[in-house]
């Protein structure tokens, strides 16, 4: 799997923890089809520090938005920001990376033009 295609996982993994908040290394091993160890740590990191953060990446985001608020978000849009936010702080991959990613998901996970909102939320924090 190439670097996009693990950063989808990823997402997709949040996204089912935060639709049923299974045992987050069951949902890995599910979602990637294959045993944690053989994953890229990086994205196993991104996984576990999105959900050990998610509170405080919500305030984040909270702040970000004007008139709105996470939790009115889908839970794509939501697993979407917390993935950016934790490769945010793991100061791993350069901004303009991390934020063209979480556009292409958006574009094609989510309404015609909610990449735009999460362009926007990322570009600011």
């Amino acid at each position: 799997m190439n670097r996009h295609e693990l950063r989808e996982k990823a997402m997709i993994t949040v996204y089912q923890y935060l639709l049923v908040e299974r045992d987050i290394d069951e949902l890995i091993e599910d979602t990637f089809a294959m045993p944690k160890n053989e994953i890229d740590p990086y994205f196993i990191e991104i996984i576990h520090q999105s959900i050990e953060n998610e509170d405080r990446y919500h305030a984040y985001i909270d702040n970000v938005l004007k008139d709105w608020k996470f939790d009115r978000l889908g839970r794509i849009e939501q697993a979407i920001l917390l993935n950016g936010c934790s490769e945010f702080d793991l100061k791993k991959t350069e901004a303009a990376v991390i934020i063209d990613e979480s556009v292409q998901l958006a574009k094609k996970y989510c309404d015609a033009d909610t990449y735009k909102l999460i362009n926007s939320v990322l570009d600011v924090i």
